[in-house]
């Protein structure tokens, strides 16, 4: 049976988001061991991409209040984790890492202080200008979370071309429990990717409205040009971590060769929960990608092969010599 076309869905979370992979032995792991890879955003192929820019839209007093609570907190945590991996419990190690934070935000703000009076700066007001530009750095710093692009279609020829290996790949489809829906967050396209100095500081102040408008304007806001993908992003700690998802189905590409649709189906074979498999084709007369249910029975017939099977059929059967030449 064919299915119609994928069609973009409203905010709310779909029934399904994809995954396109190329068929590797990391392709594999991650099936059969149901994790999920959650990408440092810096590596992302757009260089544009959780890359904003800071609007100065307060004072210089309002800007270095949020600097100093930047460079502490982030002072703060670096020396938590050092002690931690060394197991440094010695008395008055809080006390000792606040005097530390405070002491390199005093020593970044002198400094900003100092270098604002460089006549080179040709800008009009040098101070907010550096100020801006340290807290933009920071901003950016506190991100240390990873992320899993997904899409809402299956049915996307760029993506198959630029993700799923020419269409020699597979994309896999996931469903979205209830309790992995507040990591699940929707892209938004165009606009711009500026932050304003102003919510930046009602963050810092405990505010979390402003800590999910700042998290979207970060995270989750990328070019007109790249709407196609229709892109949802799971957020989470960075590296290979057991998949809050649902594995719910695997699609195999156009191009996607038979010996690959046989090792993946018989890999997810023994699955506790098991899944669906479908295989792409084309629409007669279209551009338009469709796919159907993969008859896995017809797939098994020919699968595995063994090159020898019917020279072992012909062994027992009688030599035949050649006619004699009269």
């Amino acid at each position: 049976m064919t299915e119609p076309t994928a069609n973009a869905l409203p905010c709310l979370h779909p029934g399904r988001i994809y995954k396109y992979r190329s068929f590797s032995n990391r392709t594999i792991e991650m099936l059969v061991e149901d994790t999920l890879f959650y990408a440092d955003p810096g590596t992302f192929n757009d260089p544009l991409d959780t890359r904003p820019t800071l609007k100065a839209d307060v004072d210089a007093a309002v800007l270095q209040g949020t600097l100093r609570t930047f460079v502490e907190r982030r002072t703060k945590a670096e020396m938590e984790a050092a002690a931690k991996t060394i197991r440094y419990r010695g008395p008055k190690t809080v006390e000792h890492i606040l005097k530390l934070g405070r002491g390199h935000a005093d020593k970044i703000l002198q400094d900003i202080a100092y270098n604002a009076g460089d006549p080179s700066y040709e800008m009009e007001d040098p101070e907010i200008f550096l100020l801006r530009s340290y807290n933009e750095r920071e901003l950016l710093r506190q991100y240390d979370k990873g992320v899993v692009s997904m899409s809402e279609r299956w049915d996307s020829p760029l993506m198959w071309s630029h993700y799923g290996d020419q269409h020699h790949g597979i994309c896999i489809g996931y469903s979205i429990p209830a309790d992995a829906t507040e990591n699940v967050r929707k892209v938004r396209y165009g606009g711009g990717r500026v932050v304003e100095a102003s919510l930046v500081a009602l963050m810092l102040d405990g505010d979390a409205e402003a800590q999910k408008q700042v998290d979207d304007l970060v995270l989750l806001r990328k070019a007109e040009d790249w709407s196609y993908e229709c892109e949802w992003r799971l957020i989470g700690k960075r590296g290979s971590q057991d998949s809050p998802l649902e594995l719910e189905d695997i699609t195999f590409g156009i191009r996607c060769d038979v010996a690959v649709k046989f090792a993946v189906v018989q890999a997810l074979a023994g699955r506790q929960r098991p899944i669906s498999f479908f295989e792409m084709h084309e629409d007669d007369g279209t551009f338009n990608l469709c796919r159907r249910e993969l008859d896995i029975d017809e797939l098994s017939v020919s699968l595995p092969r063994r090159s020898r099977q019917y020279i072992d059929a012909f062994a027992d059967l009688p030599e035949i010599s050649p006619p004699e030449a009269s």
